[in-house]
């Protein structure tokens, strides 16, 4: 029996099965859409509670990464549109959640990688939600375009757009530290 067919019939191993495999990928999903780790890890915990109650509704197993993507992403607009305390008194963020880059680097070379990730990723975090969004499933989750109207129910020109200005933005901030990075259109 697949992991799908463990969740609908409540196996609460397939469930810790499926949180290692997605737990870390859907948790910096939720860390690049929020600013903050508390409310990142909420959303998480969230996304595998719906993912446990509702797996019926999955109707394709090839797409349950898509799917777990999609109610992370809608978990992380819900928590930006509802008010907490932690909007005033945001935690502390880390970024201790990335992966460790290669330990064949030098100490000083994992140092300047390990630098420009934290720079890369706060400067990302610094962007408006839907700029974020939208970066965020294009570069993290390798989305189409398509895909991504798709998944946000908004038009494909709306989604180039955002990533378009979002790119300009994310550019802009970088320079302003003295930082360059590439990345693909």
């Amino acid at each position: 029996m697949d992991i799908i067919e463990r969740i609908i019939t409540r196996d609460e191993s397939a469930l810790r099965l499926l949180m290692e495999l997605y737990g870390d990928m859907l948790l910096r999903t939720a860390c690049l859409l929020l600013k903050d780790q508390q409310s990142a890890e909420e959303a998480v915990q969230d996304t595998f509670i719906q993912a446990y109650a509702k797996m019926v509704q999955l109707q394709d197993p090839q797409r349950l990464k898509a799917w777990l993507v999609s109610i992370v992403v809608n978990r992380c607009r819900m928590k930006q549109r509802t008010w907490s305390w932690r909007s005033i008194f945001p935690a502390a963020e880390s970024g201790q959640w990335m992966e460790e880059s290669g330990a064949s680097a030098g100490a000083e070379e994992h140092f300047m990688v390990e630098w420009h990730h934290v720079r890369l990723v706060e400067a990302v975090r610094s962007l408006d939600y839907i700029y974020r969004e939208s970066l965020t499933l294009y570069y993290f989750h390798e989305m189409s375009i398509r895909e991504i109207s798709a998944e946000l129910n908004t038009a494909e020109n709306t989604v180039k757009s955002r990533l378009a200005r979002g790119r300009i933005l994310l550019k802009q901030t970088l320079e302003k530290e003295g930082i360059s990075y590439e990345y693909g259109s």
